[in-house]
């Protein structure tokens, strides 16, 4: 004779809450790290305040940076105002429309800004941008 077992039969389950709990932390730190990867081609300096300014496509481009002490680095990389005519020579050929951002100093000497502004200019680039930050 067969006697029940006073708990029934029990089936083993698959719990799903706790799954999708996992699933959405792994989403999450995936898409948190890959924020953080954004490719930064110029040195870190004090970008001056603007009320006007506008996120730009960051996709294939040069930078260069003018610091406080008047220094030019093309793509972090520290050069003089004649290797920058000379690099964007080269690039010019290279690159139909290259895009160029200009990372100035907000307490660099604006000659030297416009200097690199000029360069670009008498090469015919025409996609410049002069790099901000948001007035808040």
């Amino acid at each position: 004779m067969r006697i029940p077992s006073p708990s029934g039969a029990r089936r083993a389950r698959i719990e799903i809450i706790p799954l999708i709990d996992i699933m959405f932390f792994l989403l999450a730190t995936f898409v948190m790290v890959s924020l953080s990867m954004v490719k930064n081609q110029g040195i870190p300096v004090r970008l001056p305040v603007a009320t006007t300014s506008a996120a730009q496509d960051r996709k294939d481009y040069i930078s260069i940076t003018v610091s406080e002490t008047g220094n030019y680095y093309f793509n972090k990389e520290l050069v003089t105002i004649e290797e920058v005519s000379a690099r964007l020579t080269a690039l010019r050929a290279r690159a139909e429309d290259p895009r160029i951002f200009i990372n100035g100093d907000g307490r660099a000497n604006f000659e030297s800004i416009v200097s690199v502004l000029d360069e670009t200019r008498k090469l015919g680039i025409t996609k410049v941008a002069i790099e901000t930050t948001r007035k808040p």
